[in-house]
């Protein structure tokens, strides 16, 4: 059984393999499936924005044609971090540790943004925290978050949002939401591919894994230690 209660099934190389072969057909419909709805991405129709947005950025008032830092192609992250937060949602702040160089966006004429509502120096002041090097933009002056569904009856919403470039003129293409964010949260899709998985207790996982309540476990990154320390 183990520490954690109810293991694997121990077998030989050769069961592995078969095992291993037929979750390799599955796997593989998966990622066609991806790329369908991809294609089917690609061909939604778009919204004309008209609405003009300031937002305070590091260089003072900045328009959201200007977030596209003259790229054809803008993707948003809707960063969870209110007017009056101390500091930023733990999920959002999970996915913006898995952004990474944005140059390989760059290189796609794409730029990629965070926007909160919170006051720009709280944004700034929690980017040095992380260590991040994203540009983040506050809209805390504007109606942005709710036109875009990132703030809903003065509540704060995760979400992704993209906009498309032509000339002056912005259109949005694209928004989700909540579990729509995981695919770029890299470490769920990593924890999927392990025996416990994400061990949260929505799972489909054998009787005895270890497993929690859905996000509970998750901490800024900074935090993991303080919240396992002895109280």
């Amino acid at each position: 059984m183990g520490q954690h209660g109810e293991l694997p099934r121990e077998v030989e190389r050769s069961e592995w393999l078969r095992a291993s072969e037929e979750l390799l057909l599955h796997e593989k419909a998966l990622t066609r499936m991806k790329d369908r709805v991809s294609a089917r991405r690609r061909r939604l129709p778009m919204v004309r924005i008209d609405a003009s947005y300031a937002f305070e950025s590091e260089g003072g008032t900045v328009s959201l044609l200007d977030l596209f830092e003259g790229r054809r192609q803008l993707i948003v992250q809707h960063f969870m971090f209110g007017s009056d937060w101390t500091e930023g949602c733990s999920g959002c702040s999970m996915m913006a540790d898995h952004i990474g160089p944005l140059s390989h966006l760059h290189a796609r004429d794409t730029s990629f943004t965070l926007v909160s509502r919170a006051p720009l120096r709280s944004l700034l002041g929690f980017r040095q925290r992380m260590g991040w090097r994203l540009p983040w933009v506050s809209s805390g002056h504007s109606t942005f978050n709710e036109d875009f569904g990132a703030t809903v009856d003065g509540a704060e919403r995760q979400g992704i949002s993209v906009f498309l470039r032509d000339g002056k003129q912005i259109f949005h293409t694209w928004s989700t939401y909540a579990r729509g964010e995981e695919p770029f949260m890299v470490v769920f899709d990593l924890l999927d591919l392990t025996p416990f998985g994400r061990q949260e207790n929505w799972e489909d996982s054998p009787s005895g894994r270890p497993q929690t309540e859905p996000y509970e476990w998750i901490r800024l990154h900074d935090s993991y230690a303080l919240a396992d320390a002895p109280k």
